[in-house]
């Protein structure tokens, strides 16, 4: 990217590392220029703009994650979408999340929808776009949710920050 849109890249690690970083115009729309993005991509204002209204990728590819990979790919956030079958047909919701020991957990309130699918078949998926570089990744678990119940892994649990929980085991 440095090379691109010619400045050193001490320079570039610096204002990508430097949240106060306030670069000039000029140095905004030579950044701008060497992705082929706008200047207003890279300085935030399109952050609440839903995903998916940069140009597709010509050279998009599929490329399939290991099991090992997706999970420290899901390790390293903490959102993600809980999908379920409910009365009113597929349901999809935003949920917290957080993972150990390779199971997807999050809290529930009861009487919440998410609180209502222990025993049943969900899936569960977490991703990250890149507009700018137009990559990213996407990952998707599917399996039986259950409750967590007994008192040490609620407490074990509950030292990570979940309250009352469901959780997913992999396969």
């Amino acid at each position: 990217m440095a090379d691109r849109a010619g400045m050193d890249t001490g320079y570039l690690r610096c204002l990508e590392e430097t949240p106060a970083a306030a670069p000039g115009v000029g140095t905004l729309l030579r950044l701008a220029d060497a992705p082929d993005t706008g200047a207003m991509v890279l300085t935030g204002g399109e952050v609440d703009l839903p995903p998916g209204r940069g140009r597709a990728s010509r050279t998009a590819e599929s490329v399939e994650l290991g099991t090992d990979e997706c999970w420290e790919r899901l390790s390293t956030h903490g959102v993600g979408r809980l999908g379920m079958i409910t009365a009113e047909g597929v349901t999809i919701l935003p949920v917290n999340y957080t993972v150990v020991d390779r199971a997807i957990v999050f809290g529930t309130a009861p009487g919440s929808l998410p609180g209502a699918v222990p025993g049943e078949q969900v899936a569960f998926e977490a991703d990250h776009i890149d507009e700018v570089f137009r990559h990213g990744w996407s990952v998707l678990v599917r399996g039986l949710a259950r409750e967590v119940t007994w008192s040490d892994e609620v407490r074990r649990l509950g030292r990570a920050g979940v309250q009352r929980t469901l959780g997913r085991r992999a396969a």
